[in-house]
């Protein structure tokens, strides 16, 4: 018969929340899982949409130093749950992984669908219950939790609670930061909400934006602050995102944050040193036109060429009057300002949240005994590439065994 002990409350069915529960469960405790949205793990499925990048392949020392300042307080939990444990996990459920060119893991499926349907079937075998369409508004004057649904308003007591909230990116798909003001109410410290891992403004001409709108820089490095990265740009409507640029989220952000612009200087034949380019610059060029001379000599894409044209326009100067070793130099460090961030609703993932000195070694909010957190409502970033969700889950693993220990007390 079931148990009318109350039981564990997840409140959030993403990674994190799912993973925490799945914890719970294999440990023999009754859970339930609540989650505004009328299904499970919307925002998982959209991070699949192109190919569900889970983790990443590269040494676990240089995997850990990608969350920056948040290492300390992530690496116990990555740790204890490393990106092997989730290509294991993964293929338990029927989905075998693959590394690709990159070191980025995926499922061989490539999408996220299948692993969240097996994932979902599985909970349900060990008697997790799932409740959609209640959005959770914080605690009643009993300690209660409290949920509004389509029908009505919902008290419901729990044993233990984890939230895993997510942070406020793509809120049409669940996760819309509104839980902050509830905790802020208790007091627990929360750094401001911002966007991470996404585009940033250029002010394009016309013309540049017009014909190259949705086009891949490709085999660039970029660099900011003596920080290079290698990879790929996309030109937007309003500006220039990719995984190149996301690496660089975090520096990038907040030097427009403090000073209002930022310069980013790009390497279009990082390949190549200055004396090699200048050398190239300087054959002779014929009858043929100067953007042709360009991508003869320096296999240089029509998209390159013409940024290093929209380069110079906008500083006064002409391509073909520069000096080699001028041009070379450019070559190699275009500048491009950098004036805005697009939206937190438009970015893929969320910086800021709960600040870990309010967490314990478990994951739970010191302010707040028997309650945990999971996943990017914590305040950590991360670049794509596997990064995200393997912290989401890690942080799912860490705060459902937190749960345990505290319950088992």
């Amino acid at each position: 018969m079931p148990s009318s002990e109350p039981s564990i409350a997840v409140i959030g069915a993403g990674p994190a929340g799912l993973m925490a529960a799945e914890v719970l469960a294999q440990a023999g405790a009754q859970v339930t899982v609540y989650d505004a949205m009328p299904s499970a793990g919307r925002k998982f499925l959209m991070a699949g949409r192109g190919g569900l990048n889970l983790t990443h392949s590269e040494p676990l020392p240089k995997f850990l130093a990608r969350y920056r300042e948040a290492m300390p307080h992530l690496a116990a939990a990555i740790e204890a749950f490393p990106p092997q444990a989730l290509r294991d996990w993964s293929e338990a459920l029927g989905q075998p992984t693959f590394i690709g060119s990159s070191g980025r893991v995926f499922p061989k499926a490539f999408k996220a669908s299948p692993l969240l349907r097996a994932w979902l079937r599985r909970l349900d075998g060990a008697g997790v219950r799932l409740l959609l369409r209640h959005r959770w508004t914080g605690w009643d004057d009993d300690g209660r939790l409290l949920f509004q649904t389509p029908e009505r308003q919902r008290a419901v007591e729990a044993r233990a609670t984890i939230l895993a909230l997510g942070g406020a990116s793509w809120p049409r798909l669940g996760s819309d930061g509104s839980w902050v003001d509830v905790l802020a109410a208790r007091g627990v410290r929360i750094a401001p909400l911002q966007p991470a891992n996404s585009g940033l403004t250029v002010a394009w001409s016309d013309i540049f934006r017009d014909r190259f709108e949705g086009q891949p820089l490709k085999g660039v490095a970029l660099s900011v602050g003596g920080q290079t990265v290698r990879g790929e740009a996309i030109v937007t409507r309003t500006g220039i995102e990719g995984g190149a640029i996301y690496a660089l989220s975090a520096d990038l952000r907040e030097a427009i944050l403090r000073d209002g612009e930022v310069t980013l200087h790009v390497a279009l034949r990082p390949d190549l040193g200055i004396d090699e380019l200048t050398t190239k610059l300087s054959a002779p060029k014929g009858k043929q036109s100067f953007s042709n001379f360009l991508r003869k000599a320096l296999n240089l894409a029509p998209i390159t060429i013409a940024l290093l044209q929209e380069v110079a326009k906008a500083s006064g100067t002409s391509l073909p009057s520069q000096p080699p070793a001028d041009l070379a130099r450019l070559i190699n460090a275009v500048p491009l300002c950098l004036t805005g961030i697009a939206p937190l609703t438009r970015a893929i993932s969320t910086a800021g949240g709960i600040a870990f000195d309010e967490l314990d070694a478990n994951f739970m909010l010191r302010r707040l005994p028997g309650v945990f957190a999971a996943g990017e409502m914590l305040d950590w970033e991360a670049p794509t590439g596997g990064y995200l969700l393997q912290a989401s889950f890690a942080t799912g693993v860490a705060a459902g065994k937190g749960a345990l220990k505290w319950l088992n007390a």
